[in-house]
């Protein structure tokens, strides 16, 4: 019988008596799994320089990237300060023309300074002609005559 087979669900080895297994020294395997992961010095320098490159820049990165962060935290808490700042100062230009009082200012200016209204003869009215905003003195102005 020296082609039995065995019958199952897998297939199995031919049993044959005759064949001569070749025998596998011990060292031999050793040796050839030395071979495959040998490394030479070079090798292994520039492995370490490549992962000293990328553990640098890797820190580098987060450096950078906390400084960001960091600085945009400073950015929210200036802008929140410049907006509660134009807030106060509006409301204190809103209470300051509020506490303006017109006639207030027309009596002291009368009665502490002795300022009075301009008469016909003091005010002097200029046309430039071309209804700009304001006037350029190309001359100085004519002085009018006491009267």
């Amino acid at each position: 019988m020296a082609n039995a087979y065995i019958h199952g669900s897998t297939v199995r080895r031919i049993y044959e008596p005759d064949q001569v297994r070749r025998r596998i020294h011990v060292q031999e395997p050793l040796r050839r799994h030395k071979k495959r992961h040998h490394m030479s010095l070079g090798y292994l320098l520039f492995l370490s320089f490549a992962m000293l490159v990328m553990v640098g820049t890797l820190a580098f990165y987060i450096s950078l990237q906390s400084r960001v962060t960091t600085s945009m935290k400073n950015i929210s808490k200036l802008e929140s300060q410049l907006n509660q700042l134009k807030q106060d100062n509006d409301e204190a230009y809103n209470r300051a023309n509020g506490n303006v009082n017109l006639d207030e200012i027309k009596k002291i200016a009368i009665q502490q300074y002795g300022m009075t209204y301009a008469s016909e003869g003091q005010i002097v009215t200029y046309s430039d002609g071309g209804g700009e905003d304001y006037v350029r003195q190309l001359a100085p102005i004519p002085q009018t005559p006491n009267k």
